[in-house]
């Protein structure tokens, strides 16, 4: 039998893909303005908008039931209130009003939310977390999606999406569009390069690798006149398309773009349910927000670790289970149980949430050389921010990065509990009250895997969007 060369393979599967499409309802987006402060915020609607491509998802899946996210979105019809799209998410403001500037300012952020047309006018909530976890409504909008200010026109593509995986239909499959921010024009085959390379690394991590066919992959760049991005830290500035940089909220590793309608704008004539954006930058960066986007530098020696880690932040809403680094965010003043599903406050050990892992008789807390891991991590870091200080060469960042996995990677084999599932203190940025499940995991350094129950948090997202039977 003879192989079909890759292209017209891909287009084949476009096809298909699009004929699949046909029955689909087309995409809506909502756009409004966040805006506050630490003590207080709201919201006001910018424009409804009618996306070029139809709604990617499965209209059987429209209900989230996962329970993730700071925020969560939902439609509901405007005459019965019955409820016809869900789900949760995160946002850039409710990070930024974490920070010390938030407590002396207000600012303003474009946030977004997307679901299927409606046949008939609909009622679009916002919902946040309360002090008791729960989700309260704090807007909603009455929307009539064939009214006439709705924008249902949109400027020709910027750029063409190049299929790097078409595994099937896409309302079958998790859409995952790859972005580049800071690519010229000359350097759109690296893009390419780049997002292929970082995509295959993903799907040789669990649980990715198993459910790899559940995945649509798409890559999409709009060149910029100069290669790389801003990092304003260092003086460089450099005017892109998605507005990506580094220096988020002061955190010299810590890369985002503010300008949600410069991405949306762009990530439209793509099919997708969840974006990475790749940096065209060597030095250390990324980040992550929950039903979002997620960044990582693609030229990083690094760059397979931060790709995967800010991808479960922003996939499946996991925590950061590292607590020595410094981060802009502003300790918690009690602790409430978390809601992201690979970190806890142990407030109940009899019922803790990943209890199903574990093995009879682990104690909890769960032993581990905590002091003399923080020991060696004040050293590190003390030695990380002068490197930065002084703008060393990128190399000798990547070997500290390597000498304090190895160190750490030392340590821990050492311990009875090395491989356990448990609650090991030291998680979500604090050093104390709150836990880990594992000793070591992705979400917690740059080591390789996800621990059991990071996997688990992972494979409830890829059924919400690619699961054998409706939920």
């Amino acid at each position: 039998m003879r192989h079909l060369p890759f292209r017209l393979f891909a287009a084949m599967l476009l096809l298909v893909a699009a004929t699949a499409h046909a029955a689909q309802p087309a995409t809506i987006r909502v756009d409004y303005i966040h805006s506050g402060n630490a003590q207080s915020d709201h919201y006001a609607l910018e424009r409804v908008v009618v996306e070029p491509l139809p709604w990617p998802g499965k209209l059987a899946r429209n209900l989230d039931d996962t329970n993730r996210g700071q925020n969560r979105v939902e439609v509901v019809d405007a005459k019965t209130g019955a409820l016809l799209y869900s789900r949760g998410f995160s946002t850039i403001f409710g990070e930024w009003r974490t920070t010390e500037e938030a407590g002396k300012i207000s600012r303003s952020f474009q946030e977004s939310v997307r679901f299927p047309k409606p046949a008939q006018p609909v009622r679009v909530r916002i919902l946040k977390r309360d002090e008791r976890n729960q989700f309260v409504a704090v807007w909603s909008v009455e929307v009539d999606t064939d009214a006439q200010d709705v924008v249902k026109r949109q400027p020709a593509a910027p750029a063409r999406p190049i299929p790097i995986q078409v595994s099937g239909p896409s309302p079958d499959k998790v859409d995952l569009l790859i972005l580049g921010d800071g690519y010229t024009r000359a350097e759109m085959k690296k893009f390419e390069s780049d997002a292929r390379r970082l995509a295959k690394h993903l799907f040789s991590v669990s649980p990715f690798r198993e459910r790899a066919k559940d995945f649509n992959v798409w890559a999409l760049a709009v060149p910029t006149e100069k290669s790389g991005v801003t990092r304003p830290s260092t003086g460089v500035h450099h005017p892109s398309a998605l507005g990506t940089r580094y220096d988020i909220f002061g955190s010299e590793r810590y890369v985002l773009t503010l300008d949600n309608r410069a991405l949306r704008e762009i990530a439209q004539h793509a099919s997708y349910e969840f974006i990475e954006i790749l940096v065209n930058n060597e030095t250390y960066g990324g980040g992550g927000i929950f039903g979002q986007f997620s960044t990582a530098a693609a030229g990083n020696a690094w760059a397979n670790y931060l790709f995967v880690h800010e991808f479960g932040h922003h996939f499946a809403g996991l925590a950061d289970e590292y607590y020595t680094s410094p981060v802009a965010y502003q300790s918690a003043t009690g602790r409430p149980e978390p809601w992201e599903p690979n970190v806890t406050a142990l407030g109940d050990p009899a019922n803790l949430k990943w209890r199903r892992h574990m093995k009879p008789g682990t104690p909890l807390p769960t032993p581990w050389p905590k002091a003399q891991y923080e020991e060696d991590s004040r050293a590190y870091q003390k030695k990380r921010a002068a490197l930065r200080a002084a703008n060393r060469p990128e190399s000798e960042m990547d070997a500290l990065f390597r000498d304090d996995l190895a160190r750490t990677n030392a340590l821990f084999d050492k311990q009875p509990h090395r491989h356990a599932v448990g609650a090991f203190e030291g998680a979500n940025y604090e050093a104390s009250g709150y836990y880990r499940p594992a000793m070591q995991c992705l979400m917690f350094d740059r080591s390789e895997r996800f621990c059991p129950v990071c996997r688990d948090g992972i494979s409830e997202i890829i059924d919400l969007y690619a699961g054998a039977s409706g939920r």
